[in-house]
């Protein structure tokens, strides 16, 4: 299996990577001057290259060619998600959701939320990792967090969800999501939405629904949410 690097700005002819690639592919992989590595753009493209100059600070490739991924899709997959207590989980849904092929992520803050800072340079730096791992020819977008009633307000084509616990919300997102579809998907923190929110969040056009019988974490919800999309599209 081949090593995937990541360059979002990378293109055909000469280019010249950062200081974090550079160290990696020198230092690390101990790769040198004419060995051939792949990289991706994030943006569906991946890329051939033949180290031209083996600089821990600054090597330059020769990118010699460019073609498409396999991993695009007709829809799209927006998870909004509350950060977890524990930031480990909330790394390891981004991860996983990462693997599974998700376009944006939206961290949002709630009434029950217990963790209200998060850093998104991490998180970014988590999301990358799984792209490079997985092989993706497409990297997720990781928004700044915002507030619940900013996040439901945000424009959107496509289905939107709000994933609730209660005995009244009877309607599975298997059933109702439409193969083929943008889907926008809300998963609450650990002490779930309030019913004020729910409601805030029905008058904006999210359709309450229920991930199945279980009880499930924060960061479990999101990867049930994220893999009950991809398998009715299959």
């Amino acid at each position: 299996m081949m090593n995937l690097f990541y360059a979002p700005h990378i293109k055909l002819g000469e280019y010249k990577l950062d200081d974090s690639e550079s160290k990696h592919l020198i230092k690390v992989l101990r790769m040198k001057e004419g060995d051939v590595v792949h990289f991706t753009d994030g943006k569906g493209f991946f890329y051939e290259c033949e180290i031209a100059l083996a600089n821990p600070h600054g090597t330059v490739l020769k990118v010699n060619k460019k073609y498409e991924g396999e991993d695009k899709r007709d829809f799209q997959i927006h998870l909004a998600v509350a950060p977890t207590k524990n930031i480990n989980r909330y790394e390891w849904f981004l991860e996983k959701a990462t693997e599974f092929g998700t376009d944006r992520f939206i961290p949002f803050f709630s009434m029950h939320s217990e963790r209200r800072i998060i850093k998104t340079d991490r998180l970014e730096r988590v999301i990358t990792a799984a792209v490079k791992q997985s092989l993706k020819s497409f990297h997720p977008v990781l928004e700044q967090p915002v507030d619940f009633k900013k996040l439901i307000k945000m424009p959107f084509s496509g289905q939107k969800f709000i994933a609730y616990i209660h005995p009244g919300v009877t309607a599975e997102l298997s059933k109702v999501y439409k193969r083929g579809s943008n889907a926008l998907i809300l998963i609450g923190p650990e002490g779930d939405f309030s019913p004020e929110e729910v409601d805030m969040a029905t008058a904006e056009g999210f359709q309450p629904v229920s991930l199945g019988p279980s009880r499930l974490r924060t960061e479990t919800a999101g990867i049930a949410a994220c893999h009950t999309v991809h398998l009715m599209n299959r």
